[in-house]
């Protein structure tokens, strides 16, 4: 099973502070034992939304807006991916993150579709697309 640990923005992140000598020591750590377990798949940090954009697609066209967005709650600072055996595993993973300064904040979790969710929808030459791109992607650098 994959899950996404998403660390929701803060202030703090959105106000572009970078993290410390301490919390980037305890991330560090943190993710050296996802490595160690064999549970991480990915992990990054994002920069504030200020640097980024959305895009809304409508019936009537598409429109790109400029960052920054005002509900910090709603934002994301960063995410882990993890391959676990369960959600249970993810949330005591979770539980683990560093929290070094004594800070408030927010990590959803969410677990990724896996082929199987999508039913009969999901052809034999649906899936087997799927499988060639992700061979294509795993050779990318």
């Amino acid at each position: 099973m994959r899950v996404m640990m998403i660390m929701k923005a803060t202030a703090a992140s959105e106000a572009g502070q970078m993290p410390g000598e301490a919390i980037l020591a305890a991330m560090g750590a943190y993710n050296e034992q996802l490595v160690d377990a064999g549970v991480l798949l990915a992990g990054e940090g994002l920069h504030p939304s200020a640097r980024g954009a959305r895009l809304r697609f409508r019936p009537d066209g598409l429109e790109v807006v400029d960052g920054p967005f005002a509900e910090t709650k709603e934002l994301i600072a960063g995410f882990w991916l993890l391959q676990v055996r369960s959600f249970a595993e993810a949330i005591e993973w979770a539980r683990r993150i560093p929290n070094p300064d004594g800070d408030t904040f927010e990590v959803e979790l969410r677990p990724v579709f896996e082929a199987e969710d999508f039913g009969e929808a999901f052809t034999p030459e649906l899936r087997e697309q799927e499988q060639r791109l992700r061979a294509r992607v795993d050779t990318q650098p």
